[in-house]
């Protein structure tokens, strides 16, 4: 996970055809999962977070039939390292952020 915001910028125009202006937030995993990237754009410039696991994985879409979009909620169970895919059935997930 060598990518930095300009080579993460490329890849969210050309290859997933996305608007990087929109206030959308872009997550992006190594193919360990223990490595989280989100890119950002704040106003006046790109912005770039990292998370590394030390002992645990995150939960990642296994191939692109997998991808979705989802919410802050969503985002914010990921980040903490639980599964969305395992949210209790009554939860409704809202969808808005793109990942």
């Amino acid at each position: 996970m060598r990518k930095a915001i300009n080579s993460l910028s490329i890849l969210v125009e050309s290859t997933l055809a996305l608007d990087l202006f929109s206030g959308h937030l872009f997550v992006f995993c190594n193919r360990g999962r223990t490595i989280l990237k989100i890119l950002y754009w704040d106003r006046n410039g790109f912005c770039l977070w990292q998370k590394r696991l030390e002992k645990h994985r995150f939960k990642w879409p296994q191939n692109s039939d997998e991808v979705m979009e989802i919410g802050t909620r969503e985002l914010s169970f990921i980040l903490e390292g639980l599964d969305i895919g395992s949210v209790h059935p009554h939860v409704s997930l809202q969808y808005s952020t793109m990942i």
